[in-house]
């Protein structure tokens, strides 16, 4: 083991206990060196590695505390992650979607407002009326936001995003296919709103799964994985305009 992993796990140990609760400053670095057995750089180096993962908080002229630790921030330094993963990986974290998914749109069609119903049917309008690839992209983030927040979790929210935003990185609405796939999405979103604002938690559910499936399905059909070196058909952008 490195000097830096030692210091990197030697800290993350000490938070992990409680030792280093939420909000608390870290010891000095000449007593925490000291303790760990490590320099001062290796020290400073897990210190970065801990600062991008959220769990600390660096703080100028201040020292270094260890962060909130809420759920939700910690579930999103898995981006840092995720997006390495190539497609096959991607096509495998689909499975995992297809549950999470289905379950944060059972608690918002338990849960929903009609704020909620209000903001789903507005976003779908403006997605079925924009032209523009990175408009409607955005719309759909917004979308399926709103169904996770309406399902008052926010951790598994954080989660989903990190998901979806890996999925954007495949744009599959410019290739022929592109608009009666659209046209397809657009669709699945209706009847998912639909479901949510019925108040009708299993028919949300489905209609998550198989919204999410669809994605599985167009990605497998239409973006196959790419051999090293390589030229492939991925492309920066959205994966389907809906549950990415």
């Amino acid at each position: 083991m490195s000097a830096v992993d030692k210091a990197f796990h030697g800290l993350r140990h000490m938070i992990a206990t409680g030792r280093l609760g939420a909000g608390e400053r870290i010891p000095p670095e000449a007593e925490l060196g000291e303790e760990l057995g490590v320099s001062r750089g290796s020290l400073r180096e897990a210190v970065r590695m801990l600062a991008a993962l959220g769990v600390v908080e660096p703080r100028h002229g201040s020292g270094t505390y260890v962060s909130q630790l809420r759920p939700e921030d910690i579930i999103g330094s898995l981006s840092l992650t995720l997006e390495l993963l190539p497609l096959p990986g991607l096509l495998e974290v689909y499975e995992i979607r297809r549950v999470l998914e289905a379950h944060v749109a059972a608690k918002a069609a338990a849960r929903r407002t009609p704020e909620t119903v209000r903001t789903l049917f507005s976003l779908i309008e403006a997605m079925e009326a924009t032209d523009d690839p990175a408009e409607a992209s955005e719309l759909d983030h917004r979308f399926h936001a709103e169904i996770a927040r309406a399902a008052e979790n926010p951790t598994l929210a954080s989660l989903l995003a990190v998901f979806r935003a890996r999925s954007r990185k495949y744009q599959v609405f410019t290739l022929p296919e592109g608009p009666e796939l659209r046209r397809k999405s657009d669709a699945d979103h209706r009847v998912l709103a639909t479901a949510i604002a019925d108040r009708d938690p299993g028919s949300a559910a489905g209609a998550a799964e198989a919204h999410v499936t669809q994605t599985e399905r167009w990605l497998r059909a239409f973006m196959p994985p790419v051999e090293e070196g390589a030229q492939g058909r991925e492309k920066g952008g959205e994966a389907d305009g809906a549950l990415s």
